[in-house]
């Protein structure tokens, strides 16, 4: 199949982009590069079956393609709120776009929506029929009531023009090729412990999260966007873990004698994040398969490598 990535340079894209080169694929990659990079491609440049192209999915584009996989937008806070008229554009503008397109070429539309969609939520863990505590006003909402627009604007498609669209929620999620200065926690404590500074943790370090090893979430990318499911389903790994515990596993690994610096907490900061993936599992028989420890290992030595290679 001819498969379109947007953001495709990024973290998520490029270990998507892998999958669907080693499975013979022809792959189209759009990228504006705003926190994507070319390296994390690089091994495909020059492959006839794979092809690159530098564009901001605001502005309109004409492609062929028989699948749609839409993750282009900035995804952790220190980036989305960097700019955040143009984290909303993305996922409004571009959403539109790219829906637009699906809608012409007939593709099969995936949207990688978020956990965000959910805010600071009082029902535990998150199911897919839970509506969510947004505050449409705060600092985040560029990107959360950015994401729940695209899933109202990707429902609207389907409905009205009859686009065959999937929908992923997807919960925090780690890995090799996570930025340096991503502002997320996993990366966070990996580049403060190698770079023997002390561990930031934000108010008493008792919010959970759950995280999720990134070829386990791919996985569960390939399932959806080929099964017959519209979504959305949540893709997530639903051990808890309390960010001082995330903390304390990442200070072991790397530097046992780091310290760990409590701040204050964010604003609109979840205070606990779990998704309940039932669905996945009954529909897409997906679950994730790597542990916290393991997976955590193979983002530090890749972390260890940069770090120290550059």
């Amino acid at each position: 199949m001819r498969i379109l990535v947007t953001g495709g340079a990024g973290f998520l894209g490029s270990h998507l982009i892998d999958r669907l080169m080693e499975q013979g694929h022809e792959v189209i990659c759009l990228d504006n590069f705003f926190t994507g990079t070319k390296r994390n491609i690089l091994k495909w440049i020059g492959n006839p079956y794979f092809e690159l192209i530098r564009h901001d999915i605001t502005e309109p584009i004409r492609l062929e393609a028989d699948q749609i996989y839409h993750l282009a937008c900035p995804a952790s806070p220190v980036h989305y709120q960097y700019n955040p008229v143009k984290t909303i554009k993305t996922n409004v503008l571009g959403t539109m776009n790219m829906l637009g397109l699906a809608k012409r070429i007939k593709a099969r539309f995936f949207l990688a929506s978020t956990s965000e969609v959910y805010g600071d939520p009082d029902v535990h863990p998150q199911t897919e029929d839970y509506r969510g505590n947004v505050n449409c006003i705060g600092v985040r909402s560029c990107y959360d009531e950015g994401k729940r627009v695209a899933e109202t604007l990707a429902f609207d498609y389907h409905r009205q023009n009859r686009v065959d669209i999937r929908v992923v929620r997807i919960f925090n999620t780690y890995g090799p090729r996570m930025l340096e200065n991503d502002g997320r926690v996993v990366s966070n404590f990996i580049v403060q412990a190698l770079r023997g500074i002390p561990l930031t943790v934000y108010g008493d370090g008792s919010q959970t999260r759950s995280f999720c090893y990134v070829s386990d979430l791919v996985e569960g990318f390939i399932r959806l966007m080929n099964s017959d499911q519209t979504g959305p389903i949540n893709i997530g790994n639903p051990g808890e873990y309390t960010i001082l515990e995330l903390a304390q596993k990442i200070q072991n690994m790397i530097n046992p004698d780091a310290e760990i610096q409590f701040k204050p907490l964010p604003e609109d900061d979840p205070k606990q994040r779990q998704p309940d993936i039932t669905r996945a599992k009954t529909y897409l028989n997906w679950e994730p398969t790597i542990p916290l420890d393991q997976g955590l290992e193979l983002t530090v030595k890749d972390f260890r490598e940069r770090i120290y290679n550059s």
